[in-house]
């Protein structure tokens, strides 16, 4: 992060957003109760003077002293904050605007992040341990190594996220999407995929023992060099999906063919099958 400009420089639009930016970062972790408002106006002001000379407080200032409002009224904005390895433990960031922050490496167990917009986030090595992340939307977003232990990402959009070598032991990702998502060594063992899009996702040499993908559209998903995978019950799959060599067949035996070149799996061992897929 590039530091203010020293009083007296000519300081760019985009200094100038980087300043406030940073500014709101660090006024939310000093005053994470203050009204989200006014940490935005706040850091605005005081990054509109960055060619001054500081001879009073920011007027703005004083309105971080009045009650935090419900997100739902008053959206938190931390968009492009660097909040590198901050402690954000049990931290209420529901509803907000974290496009492009940085918390890598960031302390973030059991926080509140449902709704939150995480747009391409920098969340590597992360730990979001028992984390809220319900509908949040995480695409384009780094979680490379994050922990993710018990994180409920249930109806969050993963799209094109990278999560190689995440921890997601018993994650909660019912009806998540997450196409073209890098999960390649993740740990996703106990984890609930139940209804999750995984069309064309990288799961290389990811450990899925004991993961549920009951209804997961697996379509073009890479599965070949997975671990602990079973039969998926009544996901849906096509030509474009590598599975593992052990449940190939097992999965050809036992699925039909749903639309042309669809494929969705019955899981059991009797019914008619007349239709059962051919590829």
């Amino acid at each position: 992060m590039k530091p203010p400009a020293y009083p007296g420089d000519v300081v760019t639009d985009d200094e100038r957003e980087q300043h406030a930016a940073a500014l709101r970062g660090l006024l939310y972790l000093a005053c994470p109760d203050a009204p989200a408002t006014a940490i935005t106006a706040t850091a605005e002001a005081i990054a509109q003077r960055t060619e001054e000379t500081p001879s009073t407080p920011v007027p703005q200032a004083a309105q971080m002293n009045q009650p935090k409002q419900p997100f739902t009224v008053d959206p938190l904005n931390l968009r492009g904050a660097d909040l590198n390895s901050a402690d954000l433990n049990r931290a209420n960031l529901s509803g907000a605007d974290l496009r492009g922050v940085d918390l890598s490496g960031a302390s973030m167990t059991r926080a509140n992040l449902t709704d939150a917009d995480l747009r391409g986030a920098c969340l590597s090595g992360a730990d979001l341990s028992g984390a809220s992340m319900t509908r949040a939307n995480l695409s384009g977003a780094d979680l490379t190594d994050a922990t993710l232990t018990s994180a409920s990402l249930i109806g969050a959009d993963l799209t094109d996220a990278a999560l190689t070598d995440a921890a997601l032991t018993r994650a909660m990702l019912i009806g998540a999407t997450l196409p073209e998502a890098n999960l390649s060594g993740a740990n996703l063992s106990g984890a609930n995929l139940t209804r999750a899009n995984l069309r064309g996702a990288h799961l290389s040499g990811a450990n899925l023992s004991g993961a549920r993908l009951t209804r997961a559209n697996l379509r073009g998903a890479q599965l070949k060099t997975v671990t602990g995978v079973r039969l998926p019950v009544g996901a849906t799959w096509d030509a474009n999906t590598h599975w593992p060599a052990y449940l190939a067949s097992l999965v050809v035996e036992e699925s039909d063919e749903e639309a042309p070149g669809v494929y969705r799996v019955r899981g059991d061992q009797s019914g008619d099958r007349s239709g059962t897929a051919r590829v």
